[in-house]
């Protein structure tokens, strides 16, 4: 029995070790590995830009340098009760995931994509790739208000 599992095991080592050659007519496609940052990888391959703030009402937002927790509740609220649908905190979705988005996107740019996805996804290029990203799942308007939007912005901070 030894002799047979080691007879086996010899003309298959024989056999993988041989390399067999075609000749293939046509076109040969060569792929290789890029590399890509983490970040990268966390956003879907669409890079990370911190100086665009996106097209819509937003031109600038200052965050304290400590969460302001009642404006976070209420923006959670409003997170569990409209984003999720869409997104979830830490896992890609129809959506990006929210976590860590502050290191992809400025505040401004993710608050003009709460108030403004029609005309951020005509017009600017990040939502754009992002669009494309995501199987072109268009972000629906919520209608919702600055001050909403400003509570989602403080509520992402926590996460």
């Amino acid at each position: 029995m030894k002799k047979v599992v080691l007879f086996l095991a010899l003309g298959a080592l024989i056999a993988s070790c041989g390399e067999k050659k075609e000749k293939k007519e046509g076109f040969e496609v060569n792929r290789t590995k890029t590399e890509t940052t983490k970040a990268d990888a966390e956003s879907g391959g669409v890079p990370v830009d911190l100086d665009n703030k996106g097209v819509g009402p937003i031109k600038n937002v200052e965050f304290a340098d400590e969460i302001d927790t009642e404006l976070a509740a209420k923006g959670e609220a409003t997170f569990n009760s409209v984003c999720v649908a869409c997104h979830m905190v830490d896992k890609r979705m129809i959506g990006p995931a929210m976590k860590g988005v502050y290191e992809r996107r400025s505040p401004e740019w993710v608050m003009n994509m709460i108030l403004n996805p029609d005309g951020m996804l005509k017009e600017d290029p990040i939502a754009k790739a992002l669009l494309k990203e995501y199987n072109n799942a268009i972000m629906l308007n919520q209608n919702l208000t600055e001050d909403q939007a400003r509570e989602l912005a403080e509520y992402l901070r926590t996460l």
